[in-house]
């Protein structure tokens, strides 16, 4: 279970949040709303142990994850708005990397086999430099198909995807928290896993509803 007590995070010298509390636990869903700079890429990164917060804790089956280090960084994968690979390697070398660096080598064939899943044939040895925004998004999302990892953390993951990729991703995402994972995201988009019974999180709202 994923517990966050009384969080506060600064940028600068503006406060984002503070006092901020809730839990997830196995099988849930986290949407998280908030108006730009309201801070919830900010929070997503606190959550993965990428940003320090100002105040309150972040436990892991009633650890600190700043105690526990790598081994609640390995239970948790995050696929940024930004797609985290590399642009002079291929899709197929961008996933085996990210995969060994999250302890979970694979092969080149698992890799293929995972952007082909993605909508990627005739593109996974292709440098990813030359790709579209959208077949670089797949690249970065196909992790998601490889990863192990209990808490996924997804920040705006249908930005630049077509339907085809979108209805896709959603039932990657609806398996994962029907086999027992934990995911928190953010999107703009009206997705159906974001219509169901889920948990939501606002940043930047008083209880008016007023920003």
């Amino acid at each position: 279970m994923l517990e966050v007590a009384g969080l506060a995070c600064v940028r600068g010298d503006r406060k984002l949040f503070s006092d901020l509390s809730f839990s997830l636990q196995a099988g849930e869903l986290l949407h998280l709303h908030g108006h730009n700079g309201s801070g919830k890429t900010t929070l997503m990164r606190t959550l993965c142990s990428l940003v320090r917060e100002s105040a309150g804790e972040i436990r892991w089956q009633g650890e600190s994850i700043h105690k526990l280090g790598e081994e609640y960084t390995r239970e948790v994968l995050y696929v940024g708005h930004k797609n985290g690979i590399k642009d002079d390697l291929t899709g197929v070398e961008n996933l085996r990397v990210s995969s060994a660096l999250d302890g979970n080598p694979v092969s080149r064939e698992r890799a293929w086999e995972a952007l082909e899943q993605m909508g990627l044939r005739g593109h996974e040895d292709l440098p990813s430099r030359v790709l579209s925004q959208g077949q670089k998004r797949r690249v970065a999302l196909a992790r998601l198909l490889l990863n192990r990892s209990r808490l996924w953390v997804l920040d705006e993951p249908f930005t630049a995807l077509d339907v085809a990729a979108v209805d896709f991703l959603q039932s990657i995402i609806q398996r994962h928290v029907e086999s027992g994972g934990m995911v928190i995201l953010t999107t703009h988009q009206e997705v159906r896993i974001t219509r169901e019974q889920v948990k939501e999180l606002r940043l930047g709202w008083k209880e008016d509803g007023r920003v």
